[in-house]
């Protein structure tokens, strides 16, 4: 056991040192990955399905003022969307990148559909906001691809840019 490592407890709950079983500190976690080639492809996919299921769901709940049988949309929406987000971060995406990406796109769909479907006002304050949210978006993706570039291992041989 490293000496900067402190003692953890067993199973049972007691202290360590104290008469129980010492087991080493777990080692951390690997960092978040994302997938390569196609598998990414289809991670991006998923993701985009979510976005699509999760406005739908949304735009119903609108719809369902008028009628109620909508409301199974809505339930059945959110499910779809929490779910294949799920997937998508089983899949290897970071919760920023992913959740962040989600929700931003989410907001920016339903804020254009709502204009078009309902003759909701979508004004220029309200544009910028949409792009003000994109730009976030887009910070948390490039300081999620510098902090992956930073923590990545390097192949034998190969030099980390």
């Amino acid at each position: 056991m490293c000496p900067a490592t402190p003692p953890t407890a067993d199973f049972a709950g007691a202290r360590a040192g104290y008469g129980s079983a010492v087991t080493p500190a777990p080692a951390p976690a690997p960092a978040a990955h994302r997938p390569a080639g196609r598998s990414a492809a289809l991670t991006w996919l998923l993701l985009a399905a979510a976005i699509v299921v999760e406005m739908a769901a949304t735009l119903s709940l609108k719809g369902a003022i008028a009628q109620p049988m909508l409301y199974v949309v809505v339930v059945a929406g959110y499910a779809g969307a929490f779910g294949l987000l799920a997937v998508v971060l089983r899949r290897g995406m970071g919760l920023a990148v992913a959740y962040g990406i989600w929700g931003a796109m989410g907001v920016v769909g339903t804020a254009m559909l709502s204009s078009w479907i309902f003759g909701e006002q979508l004004n220029a304050m309200m544009a910028a906001g949409i792009a003000l949210v994109v730009a976030g978006v887009l910070a948390i993706e490039v300081g999620a691809q510098r902090a992956r570039r930073a923590t990545a291992v390097p192949a034998a041989g190969e030099q980390v840019r």
